[in-house]
């Protein structure tokens, strides 16, 4: 395979500005493969409503570049936005992939929605659970898996050529890194998952998960390794770990939960589907009171 240097793939983005996600189309440009990454599934709370404007703008932009979708790939659970990989895999006829440790974060939302005992906590709601290491082809663009966790002990990073995907780790360099205070997560691992991707080539473009941008200003969402090491507020070269954890923690402790995180989790462990409707054909989500702090 070849290095991961050496290939330059097409990267485009697509904000989410109502929970500040970014997703992306990234191809090949010499054969038009392409993969989808962690595309939104809109969903409106105060109505209980889903649509999915925001994954058909994926599909136009496709259809129009002529692009030919191999993978639709999950970082990981999300906390704040339905996953749109079904219907975007549905409608393009590709695989939808995450991290083979989505099974750990199964289990633990299964315990917190009380779930009944039949729910499937083995990953069978994705077509392709990868490990560390995993590499696979986009057209002539090498990807290759890297377990990332720490925002969720189930990310992962995907690095293509010399792009890199790196989710809901790093933020831009003025704004520092993403929250590890979910259910399963880590600030000691999102250091060591920082590190590791900060270890890559100087010129690897850091694609992140989030930016919350003003009202009618556009989105931040690239960077390069040598400007985080650079000028990253809490990563950059010069910090250590320590200084990184209590920074962290400290900044995690005053932070409120995701507005839609206790809808989003319970669709996301099932690959971004809704529960089964009921007898009456109705779907209900379910939310846990009490379960976590309210600050």
């Amino acid at each position: 395979m070849p290095e991961t240097t050496t290939a330059t793939p097409i990267v485009r983005a697509f904000f989410d500005r109502p929970t500040g996600s970014l997703q992306y189309v990234f191809h090949d440009p010499a054969t038009k493969r392409g993969a989808i990454i962690d595309p939104v599934w809109n969903f409106y709370p105060e109505a209980g409503a889903v649509t999915t404007e925001s994954a058909d703008e994926i599909l136009s932009y496709i259809k129009a570049e002529g692009i030919k979708i191999d993978w639709v790939l999950d970082t990981h659970p999300h906390a704040d936005h339905f996953s749109a990989g079904p219907y975007l895999a549905g409608k393009l006829g590709a695989p939808h992939g995450i991290g083979e440790k989505v099974t750990g974060v199964q289990k633990l939302w299964k315990d917190i929605y009380n779930l009944p005992d039949d729910f499937p906590t083995d990953g069978r709601q994705w077509d392709r659970l990868f490990a560390e290491g995993d590499e696979f082809m986009v057209g002539e663009i090498p990807v290759k898996v890297i377990f990332s966790p720490g925002h969720t002990l189930a990310s992962i990073t995907y690095v293509a050529g010399d792009a890199a995907f790196v989710h809901d780790t790093l933020m831009m360099p003025a704004s520092g890194t993403s929250r590890a205070d979910f259910p399963g997560g880590s600030t000691e691992a999102l250091w060591d998952s920082i590190r590791a991707i900060l270890d890559l080539p100087a010129q690897t473009r850091l694609y992140i998960g989030h930016d919350y941008p003003d009202a009618g200003d556009a989105p931040q969402y690239m960077a390069t390794v040598a400007e985080h090491r650079l000028s990253n507020r809490h990563v950059k070269d010069g910090i250590g770990r320590a200084e990184f954890i209590a920074q962290r923690d400290a900044r995690d402790a005053t932070l409120k939960l995701p507005a839609r995180m206790l809808e989003a989790l319970q669709v996301n462990i099932r690959g971004g589907r809704l529960p089964d409707p009921d007898a009456s054909g109705q779907v209900f989500l379910r939310k846990p009171i009490g379960a976590f702090d309210p600050r």
